[in-house]
């Protein structure tokens, strides 16, 4: 081979290096920056990319997927100083390839940085009770800090989480003795409620029973005023109708009055609780003679009504 071939050979090499070296293929999920002399130019975006060889090169390559980073544990003091221990994590996306890799050094560690420092500011601000029950705000004002702080390193900040909120130990005995009290607390109110309301009702019913027990008895002295008013208007109809038997001369009238109220006032007497004995004079033949009185006055009466 003389030096004609010996060049062609070295060219022709050489050209295929430069086609080597000038195909980039860029991964799903990525983006390389290019730089020439140094300077970035351009960005390459997933797919087959050509570049200027020798003269551009791959500069970063950046995950443009969402990524999750642990924040580490850190002793934080609350407004009412107690100390606890919290960590995170924070999932971020980049957005703009060139920002994330030439407008800040080492990305990952100043995000979680930067996360770890508004941690303290945010809940340093707060009390132990607020930490402890208002997680979701403490999220949301984390989010929008650091997603602000981060905006010009072109990643956009999705999601921080307070994973774990840890007190010291004697605090939360005493945490928890309060919960206790609080509990046995709420629980004698709840009892004391329940025996309160059972008295009302206990009282409710001995009215309503008082009433209508009352009821009861003015009704009844009603219908036994009635029964007498009836029973006095009949005894005095029965009067009205002996007077005039007798103002017309009718003896026997006579003796079915006095034969009634004879018989009226033994049957009183022999009713009575204490009368064990009855001793008293009585008049047969005046009875019977009342009670054939009766027997003519019913006569009467059906001969009247015939």
């Amino acid at each position: 081979m003389g030096g004609f071939g010996l060049f062609v050979t070295v060219l022709f090499v050489f050209a295929i290096l430069m086609v080597f070296m000038s195909v980039k293929s860029v991964p799903q999920g990525m983006e390389y920056t290019v730089e020439r002399f140094g300077k970035y130019t351009n960005t390459l975006t997933p797919g087959l990319n050509i570049i200027v060889p020798i003269i551009d090169r791959i500069g970063r390559k950046l995950n443009m997927m969402e990524q999750v980073l642990d924040v580490p544990s850190q002793e934080v003091i609350t407004k009412d100083n107690a100390m606890v221990k919290v960590d995170g994590v924070v999932f971020y996306q980049v957005m703009d390839a060139a920002k994330a890799a030439y407008e800040v050094n080492y990305l990952d560690m100043a995000t979680i940085n930067l996360v770890m420092t508004n941690i303290r500011t945010v809940m340093g601000s707060m009390d132990l009770d607020e930490l402890l029950s208002r997680r979701d705000e403490i999220n949301a004002r984390l989010l929008s800090v650091v997603d602000e702080a981060t905006s010009p390193w072109g990643i956009k900040v999705t999601r921080i989480e307070i994973k774990d909120i840890s007190p010291p130990k004697d605090l939360v005995d005493s945490m928890a003795r309060q919960m206790k009290a609080e509990r046995e607390k709420r629980a004698q109110i709840l009892e004391a409620e329940g025996l309160r309301q059972a008295e009302i009702l206990k009282a409710e019913g001995s009215k309503q029973s008082a009433i209508l027990e009352a009821e009861g008895r003015k009704e009844a002295a009603f219908r036994e005023a009635e029964a007498r008013e009836r029973m006095a208007e009949a005894e005095a109809k029965a009067t009205q109708m002996v007077s005039e038997a007798i103002a017309k001369g009718d003896v026997q009238a006579i003796n079915y009055f006095v034969a009634q109220k004879y018989i009226e006032s033994i049957k009183e007497i022999a009713t009575a609780d204490n009368s064990k004995l009855i001793l008293m004079p009585l008049e047969a033949s005046s009875v019977i003679g009342a009670l054939g009185g009766i027997g003519e006055l019913a006569k009467e009466a059906l001969h009247k009504k015939a």
